[in-house]
């Protein structure tokens, strides 16, 4: 594939999400949805259609040919690194209140949608088998994570700290949906179980629900108010999203010696703008929806440049 065509096939990602997010924003305006859809929405993607994709995505992997425990520890250990530098950077120098949804949006990548979307454009049916497995590794590593931070900086109704409740952090964690479709997949994966084709098809349908419904609440909560009061916490974490976290986690991947349709696939992970998932969890844990909304739509916005430019530097140096 040439340059030309892996930033075409980029574009051909990134546009259409972030097109998604202004057509929620123009149905907002117009007042064809009202934040009651907004939030009967973001809840059904929660707990039931992303799962539902997510589940599918698993259990259609091929554990045979391209499972490489060393590449899923890997992921796993850089995401949590990231994450710890992430929460130390906002423990420093952002607002108190505002510290989970940095952490989260700062780390946390759309790689179950864009990511695996270019790891099957870049390497074809390869590249969707090692981004499936990945994919399982993403899910439990950024929504246990996400839990975490988000319940750390919770807020009570009278608006004072609420008291970390490691309880419910471990009960949220137990009962996340998204974890829990990751752990019923896996083995089903690892047994080469095939659900009945209708099943399959019935569960396509309903998962394909999931981007245009997160997208369009993610306009529809987008505020250029908030965006010119908040934008350099929304800057500085879409910073660390599309430029440090991938640079810093490729070249480590680099030092351990990965190359070919590994190391690009897990730059295209380590690279994906902040994942609309994002947005439906810290909504449904309290966080500012509205810079989490920020925070994806600019690290969306950029997208197209930044991994556009991480493959052209990688392949120039015939790594991947």
């Amino acid at each position: 594939m040439s340059l030309i065509d892996v930033f075409l096939s980029t574009l051909n990602i990134s546009l259409p999400v972030f097109a998604m997010v202004f057509i929620g924003i123009a149905l907002k305006r117009l007042g064809w949805i009202d934040q009651a859809f907004v939030n009967t929405a973001s809840r059904l993607v929660f707990r039931a259609t992303l799962p539902a994709m997510l589940f599918l995505s698993l259990i259609r992997a091929d554990l045979e040919h391209t499972l490489n425990p060393w590449m899923l520890a890997f992921f796993a250990l850089a995401t949590i690194a990231s994450f710890v530098l992430a929460w130390g950077y906002a423990a420093l120098r952002v607002k108190r209140h505002q510290r989970g949804v940095y952490v989260q949006g700062a780390f946390r990548g759309n790689c179950g949608v864009v990511g695996l979307a270019l790891a099957h454009g870049m390497y074809g049916e390869v590249g969707l088998s090692l981004g499936s497995l990945l994919l399982g590794v993403v899910i439990l590593c950024y929504n246990v994570l996400s839990v975490v931070v988000l319940a750390a900086y919770q807020l009570d109704e009278d608006g004072r700290r609420k008291a970390i409740d490691w309880n419910s952090i471990f009960r949220h964690i137990l009962t996340n949906p998204l974890i829990l479709a990751v752990v019923v997949a896996t083995p089903l994966a690892a047994l080469q179980v095939s659900l009945p084709e209708w099943i399959e098809t019935t569960g396509d349908y309903f998962a394909s629900l999931t981007l245009p419904l997160a997208l369009i609440c993610i306009g529809a909560t987008i505020s250029t108010r908030a965006l010119k009061t908040s934008y350099r916490t929304a800057v500085s974490a879409s910073f660390a999203k599309m430029v440090v976290i991938p640079l810093v986690a490729t070249l480590a991947a680099l030092g351990l010696g990965f190359r070919g349709a590994e190391l690009g696939v897990l730059f295209l992970f380590f690279a994906s703008p902040t994942a609309a998932a994002a947005f439906v969890m810290a909504k449904a844990m309290g966080g500012d929806e509205i810079l989490t909304a920020n925070i994806i739509a600019l690290t969306t916005l950029v997208a197209s440049i930044s991994v556009t430019v991480g493959v052209f530097a990688l392949r120039l140096n015939g790594l991947i």
